[in-house]
C-alpha cells in the first residue's frame, strides 16, 4: 500500500504543478502582454490624438498665418466691492482686419488686461466680415449708420484724401484698407456705439458688380446712367475688380 501511494503521489505531483504552473503562465505573461498590448494601443490613440491637435493646430496657424491689423480702440476697467476690498476686472474693445477689404471687432472681459485684450482679439477674428472697396482705396458710395445714440456718416473720397476720421472708426478704416474717406460721427462718443453704427454704415456698402448681377444687367450699363461715353463706362467697368 506504501509503495503504491507512493507511486500514486509521485504520478500526481507533476501533474500537480504542471496544472499549477499553467494557470501561472497564463496570469503572468497573459497579464503582463495584455497591460503592455493595451499601454501601447493607449499610448498609440494618445499618440493618434496628438497628432489630430497637431493637424487643426497647423490648420489654425495657417488660417491664421495672414498678416492682420490688430488695434486696441478701448480699455475699461471697473470695480467691484467685497468684503476683502476691491476685486478689479478690465474690458477690452479690438479691431483686427486684413487692409484688404476685411474687417471686424470684438470686446472680451477679464481679471487681467492681456487676457481680456486676447478675448477679444478671438471674437474679432470670427466675427470679421467683407466691405466691397472702390479700387482697393475708398468706398463706392456714401453710407449712414446708425447704432443706439450713435448716428456716422461715411462718404468716399479722391484719391490724396486720407482718412478724415478720429477715434474708434480712425481704427476701423485703417484695418479695413481705406486709404482715402471722410466720416462725421454726431451724437454719443461711446466706443462701443460708435464701432457698431460704422459696422451698420459698411454693411450697407455694396458694390456695381453686385448690383448689376441682381438686376441682370451689365456693370456699363449702370456706369453709362452717370452721363458717361460708353467707352469711358466700359473702361471704368473693367477697372472695377469688386
Amino acid at each position: 500500500m506504501a509503495d503504491e501511494n507512493e507511486i500514486q503521489s509521485q504520478a500526481g505531483a507533476p501533474a500537480a504543478v504542471e496544472g499549477g504552473e499553467q494557470p501561472t503562465e497564463n496570469r503572468g505573461p497573459g497579464r503582463g502582454r495584455g497591460n503592455r498590448g493595451g499601454g501601447d494601443r493607449n499610448r498609440g490613440d494618445r499618440g493618434g490624438r496628438g497628432r489630430r491637435d497637431d493637424r487643426r493646430g497647423g490648420n489654425r496657424d495657417e488660417e491664421q498665418g495672414e498678416e492682420l491689423i490688430e488695434k486696441l480702440v478701448h480699455i475699461n476697467r471697473v470695480s467691484k466691492t467685497v468684503k476683502g476690498g476691491k476685486r478689479f476686472g478690465f474690458a477690452a474693445l479690438v479691431v483686427v482686419g486684413d487692409g484688404k477689404g476685411r474687417v471686424g471687432f470684438g470686446h472680451g472681459k477679464a481679471r487681467e488686461v492681456p487676457e481680456a485684450i486676447s478675448k477679444a482679439t478671438a471674437s474679432a477674428k470670427k466675427a470679421m466680415v467683407r466691405v466691397p472697396l472702390k479700387e482697393g482705396r475708398t468706398l463706392h458710395h456714401d453710407g449712414l449708420g446708425h447704432f443706439g445714440a450713435g448716428k456716422v456718416t461715411v462718404r468716399s473720397a479722391p484719391a490724396g484724401t486720407g482718412i478724415i476720421a478720429g477715434g474708434p472708426m480712425r481704427a476701423v478704416f485703417e484695418s479695413l484698407g481705406v486709404a482715402d474717406v471722410v466720416t462725421k460721427s454726431n451724437g454719443t462718443s461711446n466706443p462701443y456705439n460708435m464701432i457698431r453704427a460704422t459696422f451698420a454704415a459698411l454693411g450697407e456698402q455694396t458694390s456695381p458688380k453686385s448690383v448689376a448681377q441682381r438686376r441682370g444687367k451689365k456693370v456699363a450699363d449702370l456706369l453709362r446712367r452717370g452721363g458717361a461715353s460708353a467707352e469711358v463706362a466700359q473702361a471704368d467697368a473693367e477697372a472695377i475688380a469688386e
